[in-house]
């Protein structure tokens, strides 16, 4: 390990920044975090916390709505309850609720003797950082080792720039004062389709754009399949192989017109067309930093750039856009040029969920993976409708799918689709982190009744069926 002296300037403070700040500051080293909008980066302050409390309180409306089914009902009503969305209010408890947490990640880092500043970096040299801070001043400071994690920004289209009222990217969203009457989503990844659920259980009337022919064309076909038709049955509209030419103002209105040109009116469009990365005017090229044709920076499994000392963690590298992927990224990269144990990235062992509802939940090794000839696997997909706490919470959508390598018929992946399928996961992914065999699961007590004893029930077919 080395000593207190080494210097760390890390440039960007949300996940990947943050984290590695934290492990440097244990590590001994003297910290510097430069960091422009607030520390948790977009991924606190703009993109996953808010979008995900936003979520929170679609579903919860959607919960309300489909109580009569369980046969509650409200006082004053026989046939259910209608329920609406102060969107004033939600959006100031999503604004207000990032800013605290921000807030709480810049606590925690001076409580162990990370200096935060306000401002934008940039590489001199390998070794020396610039920071045009906030107050006017500009500071130039050497480094041992420099993390840059400047994240990601929205992408737009020149022919749909966003206004902010009502030609929209997804971090502007929070800034509208009523729920969207008719929103068009242009993109049906896992953005697009986690946007379009949650305003359509917010109220709206939802069209979702998609170029492909379906939506989340990167994920499970069976997942997708299964998003898409409860898409279509609670009333979105869906318009696959449908690709967006532009966007434009009209009126208190948007038109949005498709390559075709076919035109969709509505009151507002959200642009979920993906993202670049924030590396552009940063030194990197003329101190030696390999960039990708797209942008991104070039890294290795513990997150080293081109140039000695310099790594770089998070969106901007373009390995897996995931605030969980960052967060190890930038731990991994202050382990490695601190001198601690450390072990490279496996990307295998990495969870991710969409939160559409249902959720989306996988890890390891896919069912593209096996029918590509990637793995050797045998698959197994239980329907959720069959397991008895679904039954009891009307959960009618969703499966568990389970895959085992031949021969060791250890779980080597897993997809849960089923509400809450962001906690159900874990068990998968400690199985496909630490191979463990379908009778090791399989052998394992579940809580009865309980969503989970689906994944054990999996397990015991992927053995029945050997």
């Amino acid at each position: 390990m080395k000593e207190r002296n080494t210097s760390v300037v890390i440039i960007g403070g949300g996940p990947g920044g943050y984290e590695a700040a934290l492990v440097a500051a244990h590590l001994g080293a003297s910290v510097t975090v430069v960091d422009r909008d607030g520390l948790g980066g977009a991924a606190v302050l703009t993109d996953c916390v808010p979008s995900k409390t936003l979520i929170s309180t679609s579903n919860s409306l959607s919960r309300i709505e489909v109580a009569g089914g369980l046969g509650v009902r409200f006082d004053g009503e026989e046939t259910g309850h209608e329920a609406a969305a102060d969107l004033v209010a939600v959006n100031e408890r999503i604004l207000e609720l990032a800013a605290a947490q921000s807030r709480d990640i810049e606590e925690r880092l001076q409580t162990v003797g990370v200096r935060v500043c306000r401002g934008v970096g940039r590489l001199v040299s390998p070794v020396r950082v610039s920071m045009d801070l906030v107050v006017g001043t500009t500071e130039e400071l050497d480094a041992d080792v420099v993390l840059v994690a400047t994240g990601a920004t929205p992408r737009v289209m020149g022919s749909a720039l966003p206004d902010g009222e009502r030609i929209l990217t997804w971090q502007q969203l929070y800034a509208l004062s009523e729920v969207p009457k008719r929103l068009i989503v242009v993109g049906s990844g896992v953005t697009g389709a986690e946007f379009a659920d949650a305003y359509l259980g917010l109220g709206s009337e939802v069209v979702l754009v998609s170029s492909r022919d379906r939506v989340l064309p990167g994920e499970d076909a069976d997942a997708a399949t299964v998003i898409e038709d409860v898409f279509r049955r609670r009333g979105m509209q869906v318009m696959n192989r449908s690709r967006a030419a532009g966007a434009k103002r009209a009126g208190d209105g948007v038109v949005v017109t498709l390559e075709d040109g076919h035109e969709i009116v509505g009151s507002h469009v959200l642009l979920a067309v993906g993202s670049i990365p924030q590396t552009r005017n940063m030194g990197l090229a003329k101190a030696g930093v390999a960039l990708t044709d797209s942008g991104h920076i070039r890294v290795d499994r513990v997150s080293r750039t081109s140039v000695r000392g310099v790594y770089a963690a998070g969106d901007c590298t373009g390995i897996l856009p995931l605030a969980s992927v960052a967060a190890m990224q930038g731990r991994i990269a202050m382990s490695h040029a601190l001198g601690d144990t450390v072990a490279p990235l496996h990307l295998r062992g990495v969870s991710a969920n969409i939160f559409t509802d249902p959720e989306i939940a996988t890890v390891g090794y896919s069912q593209n993976d096996v029918d590509e000839g990637r793995t050797d696997a045998r698959a197994v997909m239980l329907p959720l409708s069959t397991n008895p706490r679904a039954k009891m919470q009307n959960a009618q959508d969703g499966f568990v799918k389970l895959f085992a390598a031949a021969g060791s018929h250890s779980i080597v992946g897993g997809v849960v689709v089923a509400p809450h399928a962001s906690e159900l996961i874990f068990p998968i992914a400690l199985a496909v982190q630490h191979r463990l065999t379908v009778d090791q699961m399989a052998n394992t007590i579940t809580v009865y009744p309980s969503l989970s004893g689906s994944i054990a029930e999996a397990a015991r077919r992927l053995h029945s069926s050997d």
